[in-house]
């Protein structure tokens, strides 16, 4: 493992190791490609670790087959590392907002309120809340409450929010923070999304 030396050594009472074992919230924002993979990515990771893992999709639609869905169960069945627990909340696309989204707005706050429910309870050790930054965008979710309820999470739960435009509140909360930006994309040139690559 690398040993890195922290530009920073914070004045906070903790131990190297206290410190070191914190939990997280990390944030995966910006108009790149790439957020949702990165969060599975740690979900894979984690999964290794013999972690509980819950995975809660916001927005995107509960028809939508994902590859990282199927692979995650299939894992997480396998007895041989942490238990996934897969969430669908959405009926529509994450990048588009469109004008009749009662139905989404409704399935966010419900999906917002198990989330709570599961973090008072330490259900899971991580939390993948997938394309979550987007009822925070919209208004759906109220961001405040989110950092309230995040900056006070009991024990030691990693939280993992997914989508652009995450709110200035939740990124000062936040641990880690990754703005995926794009430079090129296949969509520029008309190309639609794959198999494979998409999902």
């Amino acid at each position: 493992m690398p040993q890195g030396q922290p530009s920073v050594v914070p004045d906070d009472g903790l131990t190297t190791r206290q410190r070191r074992q914190r939990p997280l919230v990390v944030v995966h924002t910006g108009i790149g490609k790439g957020k949702s993979t990165a969060a599975f990515g740690l979900a894979l990771r984690a999964w290794n670790q013999g972690w509980p893992i819950g995975v809660f999709q916001f927005v995107k639609s509960a028809k939508w087959k994902v590859g990282e869905e199927n692979a995650l169960r299939v894992l997480g069945a396998s007895g041989e590392g942490g238990s996934v627990a897969w969430h669908k909340m959405g009926e529509g696309w994450s990048w588009v907002q469109r004008d009749a989204q009662t139905d989404n707005e409704e399935k966010a706050r419900e999906g917002w309120e198990q989330v709570k429910r599961d973090l008072a309870a330490q259900t899971y050790r991580l939390y993948v809340l997938d394309e979550f930054a987007y009822p925070m965008h919209w208004g759906w979710v109220d961001t405040d409450e989110v950092v309230e309820v995040l900056r006070n999470r009991p024990g030691t739960q990693h939280v993992v929010i997914t989508g652009r435009n995450a709110p200035a509140r939740l990124v000062d909360l936040a641990d880690l923070v990754t703005d995926m930006s794009k430079v090129k994309h296949p969509m520029d040139a008309g190309q639609k999304g794959q198999k494979g690559i998409e999902w």
